[in-house]
């Protein structure tokens, strides 16, 4: 099979994966209805640089050593958990607090470097973006892959994250959505507060019963 057809089987592969609702689309939808359209970019070039990140730790080996280092893997699912969970309960508790937006003006005062690390900390939160990617390459991938192609994939990881959630940032920041957002803040927060929390109480219970055995 050529390698433009294996990368294009691999990029469709992830895609799905990127565009399963999670963690990183509750993040980047809300950066981009509570801060601006720039914070939402920023947040999803974030996105982009830790797939592209876990992509290169998944092509030099990490699902092995994750699977022959046990407390690794653990360490990594209860930090990763533990950052959800906290950053669940930070939007629960603010869930009641008026939130008045400017589109220019607010926008200028929030950091979309604060943002862009932000979306980089949310996507290396969850050591299981590595171990799908390594799985997915494990299955796509020929024994013996070009290093064209392996020079490839990390970039075109970089373009799936970072496009997808590029389009969640420009959708969610338009003035419609924002509006249906400010009508509804206490419950949109809550609901998404709830739903990172229970990702990173997940990543907890799924790392105790690896320990228990």
């Amino acid at each position: 099979m050529p390698d433009f057809v294996i990368l294009l089987t691999i990029a469709g592969a992830l895609a799905i994966g990127a565009i399963s609702p999670g963690p990183s689309f509750v993040l980047v939808s809300r950066v981009a209805v509570t801060a601006s359209r720039p914070n939402g970019l920023a947040a999803a070039l974030g996105m982009g640089v830790g797939g592209a990140t876990f992509g290169m730790l998944a092509l030099a080996g990490l699902s092995a050593l994750l699977q022959q280092v046990e407390w690794l893997h653990l360490a990594l699912k209860i930090g990763g958990g533990l950052y959800l969970v906290y950053l669940g309960i930070r939007i629960w508790r603010s869930a009641t607090t008026p939130l008045v937006v400017d589109d220019m003006a607010e926008g200028r005062k929030r950091s979309a470097a604060r943002s862009f690390w932000l979306g980089l900390v949310t996507q290396l939160s969850n050591p299981k973006t590595a171990i799908y990617y390594a799985s997915i390459f494990a299955a796509l991938l020929p024994a013996k892959p070009a290093q064209g192609l392996l020079f490839a994939l990390p970039p075109t990881i970089f373009l799936i994250e970072a496009g997808w959630y590029a389009i969640v940032a420009l959708a969610f920041s338009s003035s419609g959505p924002r509006a249906a957002y400010l009508r509804s803040k206490t419950w949109v927060d809550r609901v998404a507060g709830a739903v990172l929390g229970a990702l990173g109480a997940r990543l907890l219970v799924d790392g105790l019963p690896s320990r228990a055995t």
